[in-house]
C-alpha cells in the first residue's frame, strides 16, 4: 500500500488553546501600559486644565492662536482677546495649552501684601550666601 493510514493524535487541546492566546494577551497588556493608560492620564490632565481656566489666563488654541481670556461665557465657551479690541469666542475643547495662570481673586477681608514682604528675612534671600555659608555677624 502506498498511503499509510492516519491516526488521531493524543488529546491535549486545552493546553494548546491557552498557549495560542497567550501572545495576544501579552500584546494587549503591553499596549495598555504603553499606549492606553498614558493617553487616559493625559486626557484627564487636559480636562482638569480646561476646568481651571479663568479670566486673565493666557492661552494657546489648537489652531495656534495666542490670546488672553477676557470672560468665561459658559461651561463650553470662553471669550479670548487676540489683539487690541479684538475678542473672539472659543470653545473650551479647542484650547490646547494655558501658558500663564492668573492668581485667584483674594477675599475682600484680605489686605494686599507689599511687593517686598516675604516670610524670610532679607539677609537670607541670597542663594549664593546660603550655598557657600556666609557668616552672620
Amino acid at each position: 500500500m502506498l498511503i499509510s493510514p492516519a491516526y488521531a493524535q493524543a488529546a491535549g487541546g486545552a493546553e494548546a488553546g491557552i498557549a495560542q492566546f497567550l501572545p495576544l494577551i501579552l500584546i494587549f497588556v503591553v499596549f495598555y501600559f504603553l499606549m492606553i493608560r498614558p493617553q487616559q492620564k493625559r486626557a484627564k490632565e487636559h480636562k482638569a486644565m480646561l476646568e481651571a481656566i479663568r479670566r486673565g489666563d493666557s492661552i494657546v488654541t489648537s489652531g495656534g492662536i495666542i490670546g488672553k481670556v477676557t470672560k468665561v461665557d459658559s461651561d463650553t465657551e470662553v471669550s479670548v482677546e487676540i489683539a487690541h479690541d479684538t475678542v473672539v469666542k472659543v470653545r473650551r475643547e479647542m484650547i490646547a495649552q494655558v501658558t500663564s495662570k492668573t492668581e485667584p481673586a483674594k477675599d475682600e477681608g484680605d489686605a494686599p501684601e507689599a511687593a517686598n514682604d516675604s516670610a524670610e528675612p532679607a539677609e537670607e534671600k541670597g542663594g549664593l550666601k546660603k550655598l557657600f555659608g556666609a557668616k552672620k555677624d
